[in-house]
């Protein structure tokens, strides 16, 4: 009796740990490759550094590559900066909020990612088989303002 009272308890905490039925999906969603086909800014005079790696110019028609399995990824920039970047990410739902959020983390050499403490969450407006968007507040020069960044499936 015992030992079935803990399995009882051990099975509730392990499902209550666990992602919503909704973030699964979207997992499921983002998996494959991407194309960041366009970047909004608030003025085409304003240019500023996305992901804390490179200016949004050099993001432009960059690949992006989502394993949902293990929530890996790469970005590959071809403008300027070139190369692959690997990081680790995933999709929370905000509780109440009916909102959701991808948060990336960069991959840190010899680092396993939950010891990652720096990383960037943007809000995730749309996600369908085909098209993603995602939006970003940022400041720039003491004011903040929103970027919008639009992906294609591969």
């Amino acid at each position: 009796m015992k030992k079935c009272l803990i399995w009882v308890l051990l099975v509730v905490v392990m499902t209550s740990c666990g992602v919503s039925k909704t973030e699964r999906q979207a997992q499921k969603a983002f998996k494959g490759d991407w194309i960041l086909t366009d970047i909004k800014l608030p003025s085409a005079l304003v240019d500023v550094a996305l992901l804390g790696d490179a200016d949004s110019k050099c993001f432009e028609n960059s690949q992006w590559h989502f394993v949902p399995n293990n929530n890996t990824g790469r970005y590959e920039l071809f403008n300027c900066d070139a190369g692959q970047r690997a990081f680790h990410w995933a999709v929370q739902e905000d509780s109440g909020m009916g909102s959701f959020y991808f948060t990336l983390k960069p991959e840190v050499e010899g680092q396993k990612a939950r010891k990652v403490t720096s990383g960037y969450r943007l809000r995730l407006l749309s996600l369908d088989e085909s098209q993603m968007l995602w939006e970003q507040t940022v400041d720039y020069q003491g004011r903040p303002f929103t970027i919008q960044m639009h992906f294609s499936k591969n």
